[in-house]
């Protein structure tokens, strides 16, 4: 009897910790983006398909100081919707040298399909979405460039 509660009892905790680490992983990575007029902007990560595919999709609010931060693979010409979003956006497009290649403000949420998209028709590496309003705020405008370090991504 007692070895089998024992074996129950490790079984619990491996699966705690399991559940635990699980959640861990799970937790958006942030990076800390730093504005040409100097404001700094905690970013979540979207790095993976499926982390770019939700981005802030069911968000009811994001605050001026908070954003997300789409990171490719490569550059490309990528384009976004609004689907599933419930709050404006600013959005901009970032070359492999951080800086602005194109801007799309105040894009509003999709409310009825098909969804518009937008982007530059330019290659990009990076998307920076900021609250509605951030890009006419802090004065951003093209070739400004957008500072951030990323973490190492190798591990995801």
């Amino acid at each position: 009897m007692i070895g089998v509660d024992i074996k129950n009892a490790v079984l619990v905790i491996v699966l705690s910790l399991a559940s635990l680490w699980g959640q861990a992983s799970r937790r958006p990575r942030v990076v800390k983006v730093f504005l040409p007029d100097g404001a700094l902007v905690t970013a979540e990560l979207a790095v993976t398909d499926e982390e770019r595919s939700r981005g802030l999709m069911f968000r009811e609010r994001i605050n001026p100081d908070q954003g997300m931060l789409f990171v490719f693979a490569e550059e490309g010409v990528h384009s976004f919707w609004m689907k599933n979003c419930k709050i404006s956006l600013d959005m901009l497009w970032l070359d492999r040298d951080r800086r602005i290649i194109h801007i799309e403000q105040d894009v509003p949420p999709c409310l009825e399909d098909p969804c518009p998209s937008y982007g530059p028709g330019l290659p990009a590496l990076y998307v920076l979405e900021l609250q509605a309003g951030s890009a006419r705020a802090h004065k951003l405008k093209l070739s400004d460039r957008i500072d951030f370090v990323l973490p190492d991504l190798t591990g995801r």
